[in-house]
């Protein structure tokens, strides 16, 4: 019945414009329009347009001609598709207010002049290409929340949207399709009209208390426990009082949808996850269909995909997952953190040597050389030419970390800092996949460790997969190049796109949505510019 009401306003308000249009004697289809008026029109639209240098240069490639505010039925499809699109934009998690679309209509229902036409015509050019932009590639500038948000936005070019627009046959299937099409973006928008119908609903309903509930527990915290998981769709409905097998399963599947240790035990941090709050996951939905429009772009039938909020690095194929492995990423520091970005990976290097990065050098190493020339002897310190430099005759004391003239190489070997292979997508943030002789840290729960490099637990394996595509038997090449010990360098015939990114939230292989912790914080920081943008967590009545 409402959303009736809402057509019917819109179809009133539409008619009685192009009846106000047609009295202005502007509408498109009439031969001879008024010379003074058509003077009055182009030069409103003019000084409209002039603050905004694409908006004004497609007017002025175009003589001035509206688009928006002809009577013709072309200028009615694109007005109507319009504000369909502006009255639905917190459906993106993006915030009405920012295009007006109450102005708008408020705007043209005023309209009295040819001037006043001539305005209406540029503002909707204006909200057009700003929600054009925003919802196909994102509302914020990414580095600009963080430094180590590197992914560059494949942003389109405002005045071409205008044109593309205008030649549309179709408006509405031109405005629907500026979203991401992809089933991650459908699948976030589906959890987040779920998640605030549940919101108005009143939530999940009592947290969970207490630190620890572990199977054969009863009382009112597994009361508690099961209820939650239960209105959270982890558990069908019960009425036992006693943490039994079938709790112990939901707890299990909650903890390997939230990226936790699937020990069925409700321990410290399956409990903060069980408490949190509807509004908080709804919070990394939004921020996940934002990070989802930076990503709107072709990313290679074959490409790999690490997520560094859920420690993993996959292979897909076609859209499909086809190789897994856990992952290590950068240590929670400020000169650590693993940066997000894409690029191609051209080559592996099995039997790697480690070249020390400059920083670690004279940040870790130099200060032990100081105190000790036999230190870290693990590593060869070599001059300009690559000649190694004698410990015993050289007094690392005299330099500073600006003057250190030397390089440091660890030769390959079982104990390379990089272990047996790494993957190579040249880059200039010196970030790449390596295998690692640290294994015991794919065992942990959270996997934050490195210097910034993504360190895998399975690389032999996800070296064979690469190679499958160009060698008739990938696992015997890879073991006889390892087998000579020496460094090789193995191109990839078809270089693979590589995808950095970082989701607390995403949804699995079942359209089910899973959430990962903000192990950076650097989705608070998306929400914080989003919500200071204007976006606000909704929630659907009824």
């Amino acid at each position: 019945m409402l959303s009736c009401l809402r057509l019917s306003l819109r179809s009133s308000l539409l008619a009685a414009f192009c009846s106000l249009c047609l009295g202005a004697g502007l509408s498109l289809g009439m031969v001879s329009p008024a010379a003074a008026q058509v003077t009055a029109f182009k030069q409103a639209v003019a000084e409209s347009a002039s603050v905004d240098e694409a908006v004004a240069a497609f007017y002025r490639d175009r003589n001035y001609a509206p688009i928006w505010t002809g009577a013709d039925e072309s200028s009615r499809a694109r007005r109507a598709a319009l504000l369909d699109a502006l009255s639905g934009v917190s459906v993106h998690g993006l915030p009405p207010a920012r295009y007006g679309v109450d102005q708008l209509k408020a705007k043209m229902a005023a309209v009295r002049t040819t001037r006043d036409l001539g305005e209406v015509e540029v503002a909707l050019s204006r909200a057009f290409v700003t929600y054009a932009k925003d919802v196909q590639t994102g509302l914020l500038t990414p580095s600009k929340v963080d430094a180590d948000i590197k992914r560059e936005v494949p942003l389109h070019n405002r005045e071409a949207y205008l044109n593309e627009f205008a030649l549309s046959e179709a408006p509405q299937s031109y405005l629907r399709a500026l979203p991401p099409v992809t089933a991650e973006y459908r699948g976030l928008m589906k959890e987040k009209l779920r998640l605030e119908y549940v919101m108005a609903h009143g939530g999940w309903g009592p947290q969970v208390p207490g630190k620890k509930i572990e199977p054969g527990d009863r009382g009112p915290a597994v009361i508690a426990l099961r209820n939650r998981l239960v209105t959270m769709g982890y558990l069908d409905r019960s009425a036992t009082g006693v943490y039994d097998a079938q709790l112990q399963q939901a707890v299990q599947r909650f903890q390997l949808a939230h990226g936790l240790e699937g020990d069925g035990v409700a321990g410290t941090s399956t409990l903060g996850e069980i408490n949190a709050p509807v509004a908080e996951r709804l919070e990394s939905i939004i921020v996940a269909m934002e990070r989802e429009r930076w990503l709107n772009h072709e990313r290679g039938d074959r490409h790999i995909l690490v997520n560094q909020t859920d420690f993993s690095a996959k292979i897909i194929d076609h859209g499909r997952v086809t190789f897994e492995t856990r992952s290590v990423i950068g240590k929670n520091a400020h000169d650590r953190r693993s940066p997000e970005f894409s690029d191609e990976m051209e080559h592996m290097v099995i039997n790697p040597s480690w070249y020390v990065p400059r920083s670690i050098i004279v940040n870790e190493y130099l200060p032990k050389l100081r105190n000790n020339p036999g230190a870290v002897g693990h590593l060869e310190i070599t001059d300009s030419r690559g000649r190694q430099v004698s410990r015993a005759n050289t007094d690392f004391s005299q330099f500073s970390a600006k003057s250190f003239p030397y390089a440091m190489r660890q030769p390959p070997g079982a104990r390379n800092a990089l272990g047996r292979v790494k993957f190579m997508f040249p880059n200039k943030y010196n970030i790449y996949l390596h295998d690692t002789p640290q294994k015991n840290l794919f065992s942990r729960e959270v996997r934050a460790y490195s210097h910034g490099c993504i360190r895998l637990a399975d690389p032999f394996d996800f070296a064979y997969a690469l190679l499958a595509p160009q060698e008739a038997d990938p696992k015997a090449f890879f073991q006889s190049v390892l087998a000579t010990g020496k460094e090789t360098k193995v191109m990839l015939k078809t270089p693979v796109p590589v995808h950095l990114i970082y989701r607390t939230a995403f949804t699995n292989s079942q359209g089910r949505a899973e959430f990962r912790r903000d192990v950076y914080g650097r989705d608070a920081e998306i929400w914080d510019a989003l919500r200071a943008a204007g976006v606000t967590l909704g929630a659907v009545q009824g």
